[in-house]
């Protein structure tokens, strides 16, 4: 997570949001029939936007998707994040990824 979003994240309106979303969904990725890991928001929160609850907790600009899913809608790839800005490609070499 971004240092300027990790008070968000910590917050009790996000971990109550993220937790009603989840039950919404039956805790299943909402992309592909795996259980689901995080929950995503479709509009990417900024510096601007993040205190926005019109925003940021808004059921409808939430999904929830498993890892893989949540990989390939970020980095293009369903490869593992090993480090912010980092990941193996299909060839198992340790390369950047650009967001």
């Amino acid at each position: 997570m971004k240092p300027w979003a990790r008070s968000f994240y910590n917050s009790t309106a996000w971990k109550k949001c993220r937790a009603s979303y989840i039950t919404l969904v039956h805790g299943i990725c909402e992309r592909c029939p795996r259980p689901g890991h995080i929950v995503h928001h479709k509009k990417y929160l900024t510096p601007e936007n993040i205190n926005n609850p019109a925003v940021s907790l808004n059921h409808a600009l939430l999904e929830y998707l498993c890892q893989d899913c949540h990989n390939k809608e970020h980095h293009g790839c369903s490869e593992p994040v090993i480090r912010e800005g980092l990941a193996f490609d299909k060839y198992g070499n340790l390369v950047r990824i650009e967001e």
